[in-house]
């Protein structure tokens, strides 16, 4: 009997220096036959060249893709036609995991490793980026899965692929919960953000400011605020209402964030709250705080409201 190649494909694309060969790596570790840099002509030859004779155990492994700009007649419409067909036609199950990333940082990545980016050669890092982004469109648009690595270290990255990408884990939604800060702006990977600036804020408690939302005196007094029960209660509820029928729809992975102004108080505090009651409803949510190790900054906090005179 002719073993075909498996129909649990993943294309893994995005931004040159946004991390592909992270992910490709960690999902090599994790089980999964990875091709990088295939040229898209030959992907269909591929999906139908029968396996290996005598292969038994890895006949079912999912199947890992890296394309990219740069990758031999490479056009992202005709990529997206020939998925659907592929989809369509074949049964092949095509997922897209796209890996974004912010300009600046792509360029500092660039700058630090002293490489040239691959579409601008002769010319600065920031050109090519413009060019790569106008390119890569039609696939961020049709991805369902999208990793933005602006924030993420590599470790950070690896980590995330393996959660969300771990064979014995298929068919369960990965569940993170961020805490940010506004300031610095709002995680473009986020599926759903709450907004916590309403409660009020220990940065102007000056034996507050130095901690986190992690230590008990801080989380007292954020607790204190007569909004904050009720608050935590929609906002569980809504969850509980959404994430059962997130895995039921098929979506891999959601994101929950949580932010406040400086990303050091209330994110944090409400960030590990909501994660222990998620765990406690049977869910197994990571939680990661972005913006934790930053310094807290009287110019990015709000003031509070002048008590009224009268």
């Amino acid at each position: 009997m002719i073993k075909r190649r498996p129909k649990n494909i993943l294309l893994v694309t995005g931004m040159s220096g946004a991390g592909k060969s992270t992910v490709l790596r960690t999902l090599e570790d994790l089980g999964w036959e990875v091709v990088d840099n295939l040229p898209l002509l030959l992907l269909n030859r591929l999906l139908d060249t029968p396996l290996p004779e005598g292969t038994e155990s890895d006949d079912d492994r999912p199947m890992a893709i890296g394309i990219g700009a740069r990758t031999r007649g490479f056009d992202g419409e005709s990529i997206v036609r020939r998925i659907k067909r592929l989809r369509e036609e074949h049964g092949h199950d095509i997922g897209m995991l796209f890996l974004d990333c912010a300009g600046s940082e792509l360029e500092r990545r660039y700058s630090e490793t002293r490489r040239r980016h691959p579409l601008a050669q002769d010319r600065p890092a920031h050109d090519g980026i413009g060019r790569e982004r106008d390119l890569l469109m039609p696939l961020r648009r049709w991805a369902n899965r999208l990793v933005d690595t602006t924030n993420l270290t590599a470790n950070e990255l690896a980590q995330q692929i393996r959660q969300t990408f771990s064979i014995d884990g298929t068919g369960q939604t990965t569940i993170s919960v961020m805490s940010f800060g506004f300031s610095r702006g709002v995680p473009r990977n986020a599926d759903l953000v709450f907004d916590m600036r309403f409660l009020r804020n220990p940065h102007w408690v000056e034996e507050l400011r130095p901690g986190t939302g992690q230590d008990a005196d801080v989380s007292a007094y954020i607790e204190e605020d007569v909004a904050y029960a009720a608050a935590m209660t929609q906002i569980e509820s809504l969850l509980l209402l959404l994430l059962p029928r997130y895995q039921a729809e098929g979506k891999a992975y959601v994101t929950i964030g949580f932010g406040c102004t400086g990303g050091r108080h209330r994110s944090v505090h409400v960030a590990e709250r909501m994660a222990r009651r998620l765990r406690e409803e049977g869910f197994s949510p990571t939680v990661t705080h972005r913006d934790l190790q930053t310094a807290p900054q009287d110019s990015l906090e709000q003031q509070p409201a002048a008590p009224a005179i009268g």
